[in-house]
């Protein structure tokens, strides 16, 4: 697909660009130009953020940018263009692009529309894949301005900032629990990225940075519009999610609302889009939602979704997946069932019998997501629950290798190759039972250590036991 400048990318050259610093400076350009800049106490410091596009197209910041990209790797963008394709054409096409970035004529694509399905039955989550160069260009505008509006964000704020994630953000949940801050508003921000009003977005940003050819240029990525079924449609609200610079907007917008639960005197915990407010009693939770409501309404133009916004007991509610209970007077952490669930389901689209998988390629499957899956859940109380789950993944890897071993003179084979009784290996060989139900005869067969230790399968309660964190 051409570009609107006739180019089939636009992109810059980023190679071999790390250079040094003129000497007087003494430094490399590995490190922020504002470093330097701020060091000395007699400079001014508003530089940083009246010149920001020259510190953006900094050599050095766009070639960390391109490495980002290319480390983050995704599908290409409406031009087609993949990240392993995006070195070879920078060669050609740097200076071009930078001088209509300085200029401020440089035209952002749209992004292509993804729709991801949502854990609701139904339900989709819309994300915006921009093409490779937008996404250099947006991810060297953030490397820049995310240690601007670091030291502004909110220590209750966990979501996309260095340093900070999910269990940093159930630690302080927990802190907040064992104070006596018992119950919560769980707050719903409706379709959040695909509201954000622009114009106060552009408001909160202005604030901080100076620079208008950067503030002009991320308002052309709001304004760039979606691909979808070969249509174009223009984008009048909202951050698209899958750019680079959605994470950071998004909270800068929502750091109003922080600032404003801050100024009340709230306990609260925010990640992303996703907050909940402390409160010591459910009368308190009540109010501070009725007040809090209008807010975000009438301050921030963004839409809260009543339904799905409650007020309950901790013990009631699940946050990143995880729910809360007591015991002792201590704030305990659990898996949430939905979220144990959507585990299980997992489970047996890994384990289905008929997906044409070798048995290495799904142990190896199984192997990864169980691991990812209880590396995050690692802070939960789940030993019970694995050791059951555990139980029941056997099981249905039993009941994919019965289905293999569909012909008899197959499991006559295998069952005396693995040294049973005679007698068993005619019972077995010749069992017209179902499928589910011959599995669990399998018990004594494919035991535990034959399915974990020799063939490789992954032992949930093993691994949580190994890496389990007393949180």
């Amino acid at each position: 697909m051409e570009t609107g400048h006739g180019n089939k990318y636009r992109q810059l050259h980023i190679e071999d660009y790390l250079r040094e610093i003129p000497a007087e400076q003494g430094r490399e350009t590995g490190v922020y130009a504002h470093e330097w800049i701020t060091g000395n106490p007699d400079t001014n410091t508003d530089f940083w953020t009246d010149n920001l596009l020259d510190t953006i197209l900094r050599s050095d910041n766009l070639n960390a940018a391109y490495k980002k990209v290319r480390a983050n790797k995704g599908s290409g963008g409406i031009d087609g263009m993949q990240v392993d394709e995006l070195l070879p054409y920078l060669r050609n096409h740097q200076g071009e692009l930078v001088e209509q970035l300085r200029k401020g004529k440089y035209i952002p694509n749209p992004v292509r529309r993804v729709e991801i399905p949502k854990e609701e039955k139904g339900k989709v989550r819309k994300l915006g894949v921009p093409t490779v160069v937008d996404r250099v260009i947006q991810q060297a505008i953030a490397q820049e301005l995310t240690p601007i509006f670091e030291e502004q964000f909110s220590d209750n704020s966990f979501g996309f900032r260095p340093g900070r994630g999910a269990h940093a953000a159930l630690g302080r949940c927990k802190k907040y629990v064992e104070e006596g801050y018992v119950y919560v508003v769980s707050m719903d921000l409706q379709s959040y990225f695909d509201t954000v009003n622009h114009s106060k977005l552009i408001e909160v940003l202005s604030r901080t940075i100076k620079d208008g050819r950067v503030i002009s240029l991320i308002h052309k990525y709001l304004n760039s519009g979606v691909m979808e079924d070969g249509s174009f449609h223009a984008s009048i609200e909202g951050v698209p999610q899958g750019g680079p610079l959605s994470p950071l907007c998004g909270n800068v917008m929502l750091n109003e609302l922080d600032k404003e639960l801050e100024q009340r005197g709230h306990k609260f915990v925010r990640y992303a889009d996703d907050c909940i407010i402390f409160c010591k009693s459910k009368k308190s939770a009540e109010r501070t939602l009725k007040h809090v409501v209008p807010y975000i309404r009438k301050r921030l133009f963004l839409k809260v979704n009543l339904q799905k916004t409650v007020v309950s007991h901790v013990s009631k509610i699940k946050y990143l997946g995880y729910g809360f209970y007591r015991n002792k007077g201590k704030c305990r952490l659990r898996v949430h069932p939905k979220a144990v669930e959507k585990m299980k389901k997992r489970i047996r689209e890994l384990t289905i019998r008929g997906n044409k998988w070798s048995n290495r390629e799904r142990e190896e499957k199984l192997r990864k997501y169980t691991k990812g899956w209880i590396n995050y859940f690692r802070y939960a109380d789940m030993k019970s629950l694995l050791e059951e789950t555990d139980k029941w993944l056997r099981h249905r890897i039993r009941a994919v290798y019965w289905k293999q071993w569909k012909k008899v003179r197959t499991r006559y084979r295998i069952f005396r190759a693995l040294h049973l009784p005679e007698w068993k290996v005619h019972e077995l060989a010749n069992c017209r039972k179902g499928t589910w139900r011959a599995a669990g005869m399998l018990n004594s067969v494919l035991t535990k250590t034959i399915i974990v230790d020799r063939l490789g399968y992954p032992s949930m309660s093993a691994y949580y036991q190994k890496l389990r964190v007393n949180y």
